[in-house]
């Protein structure tokens, strides 16, 4: 056999022992007994009638804060703006398949990984399309507003900014759940350095390889496919941008709202402003843990505590030409 044949037969060996070993992996995941309790807290307000307010607030306590007088609520009970956001809430969402669809494989992956998750109660809301707390936990109770997962063109989103409303539709209910939970488990930076920033996010995201298997790198950070494609071809350009004005280590706090936080684009104040997405500090910290993971045998929940410089260091991070 030639040497070009050997070769070939160990690529192909490779790949097929790497996707047996995930798709063993996979399977116990599956085996996982997980039972997701939802309540359509967002129906049973809808039906509700005002004189009925206060047995509902004896079930619900979670959602009438005490500094809110009954008459708000009766006002949004009759409120028509809010029927009609009620109404197209169970228009996308008629039952729960959709919901136990992402949920039951997300909660059956975060066991597999951090055995001592517990499975909690799941609440469903409307939140007068309060992008900035689509999903809530407390305690044991997950509250997801369902009413900012309508579909990015939904009329409701028509004065928001494109780059926040793009990500309000149901494939983003998977990723935002798991970033709520993956801050439970990610130690927070030790300092402020600009490195240490990026690979806090670059953890939540290697969190979301391991909890969302199907679902796409755009979902998982937030992009559309299009950005997404525009990170990786420009990935070698934003290192050296970074390298080259000393960044890594830099404590700005304007650094986040550059490259970290979401926003319409990143700013290095070039050219290719406009043409970029936002959060690319978060995509290049993704990278380096993702090179961390591959180059050291680490088990996640070390990672977890592990320090940015300690990982970055050992990651033989190298970007994308």
């Amino acid at each position: 056999m030639t040497v070009l044949g050997c070769s070939f037969l160990l690529v192909l060996a490779t790949v097929f022992f790497s996707c047996n070993n995930q798709s063993e992996v996979e399977r116990e995941i599956e085996k996982i007994p997980m039972n997701v309790e939802i309540i359509r807290f967002d129906k049973i307000f809808a039906a509700t009638k005002p004189e009925d307010l206060p047995k509902l607030k004896s079930q619900y306590p979670l959602f009438f804060p005490r500094q809110y007088k009954d008459s708000l609520w009766i006002e949004k009970m009759t409120d028509t703006l809010q029927e009609e956001l009620e109404q197209e809430v169970i228009l996308k969402f008629p039952n729960n398949d959709k919901l136990e669809d992402i949920l039951v494989p997300l909660f059956q992956h975060i066991k597999y990984y951090f055995p001592k998750f517990d499975t909690p109660k799941v609440v469903t809301a409307t939140s007068d399309v309060d992008y900035r707390n689509k999903v809530l936990l407390a305690d044991s109770i997950l509250v997801i507003a369902l009413d900012n997962y309508l579909g990015s063109e939904h009329r409701f989103y028509s004065g928001i900014d494109l780059y926040i409303s793009k990500e309000m539709k149901p494939s983003r209910i998977g990723p935002d759940v798991a970033e709520a939970y993956a801050m439970n488990y990610i130690k927070p930076p030790k300092n402020a350095a600009f490195l240490s920033q990026i690979i806090y996010y670059g953890k939540e995201l290697y969190l979301k390889d391991l909890w969302l298997p199907n679902t796409s790198d755009a979902d998982k950070i937030g992009y559309s496919e299009e950005e997404y494609k525009w990170a990786e071809e420009n990935e070698l350009y934003m290192w050296r941008y970074f390298i080259e004005n000393e960044l890594l280590y830099d404590t700005n706090p304007k650094l986040g709202a550059r490259f970290i936080n979401p926003a319409p684009f990143s700013k290095f104040y070039l050219e290719i402003d406009n043409e970029s997405p936002g959060m690319l500090g978060r995509y290049l910290g993704w990278k380096i843990v993702r090179s961390y993971m591959k180059n050291n045998s680490v088990e996640v929940q070390r990672l977890m505590i592990t320090d940015a410089d300690e990982i970055f260091k050992n990651s033989k991070y190298k970007p994308k030409k």
